[in-house]
């Protein structure tokens, strides 16, 4: 995959179909983005398309896989596998719940008995179970014999967790993945990859060493076709840590609260201390289509620093309220914050392009969000309209809007700060921090083969500046 920044999008965001969003990649955003990160495509039941009825298919309002590969044969195409479930609505699980284990996808499911013998779980047992909704994890299906049982459901109830184990469960994974990349995908990201272990008595989440032969097994498959796989997963930075051990790539989801802290607080120290220890085969983001991430940090910051940040989000951020990450807008999350990131920086243009900049010039491969592309704020009608918390960050862009956001001075200085990012050689190179202080001094210099640029920042002003050396001194980069 090319060392350029990626997009983020829905593929009815920006325009409304595959189609437009071609024209929108050649067109206004060209030069902004090597890659890009098509949300789920499929025909789908539910949760913007993260509840999948089967990945054969292209949801006929996106488009076809001929309109797909046009975009495949131009950028870097990342897309999604949720290999922790199937839709409720799935052939194979209709199917299923009609004819229980007569069906030919008994096993591709994963009712509870098959975790726990008699299929009863102690109140420890499941208080011990890694789950972010306050429910027990399975739901109740009753076969067309009357027999009621009960299957694993960790997330919402049209999402039905697959039995990764089984040979079923392993022969559709595989055979759905090599069909992805039979489509053009350089690279598909593994949706809740660390919720598919399940053994009674334990978290069920990032079980190992289950956790790494399943893994392993798909990574060899892949590799051979020089398709990469991208777990995600939203924890403690110690499991990015152990994947990037394994030399596998991570997400950064540490980072936009780091840099939150840093550009609220006015300090690069805690910032400093995450560069030094992150992982560099890593994908940095600092928004998604998902809420700013807050378990992510714990030990980074200090519980008061979490606490610190996540109030000034609230207080500092424009248009942003409690209430869009409840329960009452259908986000039970307790571990994200709905807001778009140029929101959370109260819409300050100086602000926002430093957090870009910062985010540029760590290791890894940056990916932007389409919201964030275009410097969206919070988007307070639809997700009064929609009641979905999640939707405050998920403005549709007609292609009229996408022409006239692209002049606005900070959506035109981050399109310039992008093609900067693809273009530099010395970004392929060495990260190397040579400051970061409590003061808010922030400097990174990139290397590679003598060439260097250099970001010096300064938190607490939200100011920078950009220079190059190529073995004669340190001149400005007029970006």
């Amino acid at each position: 995959m090319k060392n350029g920044i990626q997009l983020i999008t829905y593929p009815d965001s920006l325009g409304s179909n595959l189609k437009d969003l071609k024209k929108v990649l050649d067109g206004p955003l060209s030069g902004c983005q090597t890659g890009v990160h098509i949300l789920p495509f499929f025909p789908s039941s539910g949760d913007r398309g993260f509840s999948p009825t089967g990945y054969r298919d292209i949801d006929p309002a996106f488009g076809s896989w001929e309109d797909l590969r046009a975009i495949s044969g131009s950028y870097d195409l990342v897309v999604d596998f949720m290999i922790n479930h199937l839709s409720r609505q799935s052939a194979e699980f209709r199917d299923f719940a009609e004819n229980g284990d007569k069906s030919p996808w008994a096993e591709l499911f994963l009712p509870v008995d098959r975790v726990k013998a008699d299929g009863d779980f102690t109140k420890e047992e499941l208080a011990k179970i890694y789950t972010r909704k306050p429910r027990a994890p399975w739901i109740e299906v009753t076969h067309k014999d009357g027999t009621l049982r009960k299957v694993w459901c960790t997330f919402s109830e049209e999402q039905i967790d697959l039995d990764v184990n089984s040979p079923v469960g392993r022969k559709y994974i595989r055979e759905s993945l090599n069909f992805l990349a039979d489509q053009g995908a350089a690279m598909i990201r593994l949706d809740a990859f660390a919720y598919v272990t399940k053994k009674a008595g334990t978290s069920c989440f990032f079980l190992e060493p289950e956790i790494w032969e399943i893994l392993g097994e798909l990574r060899d498959e892949l590799g051979e076709r020089g398709v990469e796989l991208l777990p995600e997963i939203h924890e403690h930075y110690s499991i990015p840590l152990k994947l990037a051990e394994k030399e596998y790539g991570v997400y950064d989801f540490a980072l936009p609260m780091l840099l939150l802290h840093g550009l609220y607080t006015g300090r690069a120290d805690r910032l400093g201390e995450w560069f030094d220890i992150c992982p560099r085969h890593q994908f940095t983001t600092l928004d998604t289509h998902d809420g700013i991430g807050v378990v992510d940090v714990a030990d980074l910051l200090t519980p008061e620093e979490v606490d610190e940040t996540c109030n000034a989000l609230y207080e500092k951020g424009s248009n942003v309220n409690r209430r869009y990450s409840s329960e009452e807008y259908n986000n039970l999350d307790i571990y994200q914050i709905n807001c778009t990131y140029y929101s959370a920086l109260g819409e300050d243009d100086a602000a926002y392009l430093l957090a870009r900049a910062i985010q540029f010039f760590a290791p890894g491969i940056p990916q932007v969000y389409y919201v964030g592309m275009l410097a969206g704020a919070n988007d307070i009608d639809l997700v009064e309209k929609t009641k979905n918390g999640r939707d405050i960050n998920r403005h549709g862009y007609t292609l009229e809007e996408i022409g006239s956001e692209t002049g606005r001075p900070v959506v035109a200085a981050l399109s310039r700060l992008m093609k900067l990012r693809n273009s530099h050689p010395a970004f392929a190179g060495e990260f190397t921090l040579e400051k970061s202080t409590a003061e808010g001094e922030l400097e990174i210099v990139r290397t590679l083969e003598g060439v260097s640029i250099r970001l010096q920042a300064d938190m607490k002003a939200k100011s920078f500046t950009i220079s190059e050396n190529s073995g004669s001194g340190w001149s400005e980069v007029n970006w």
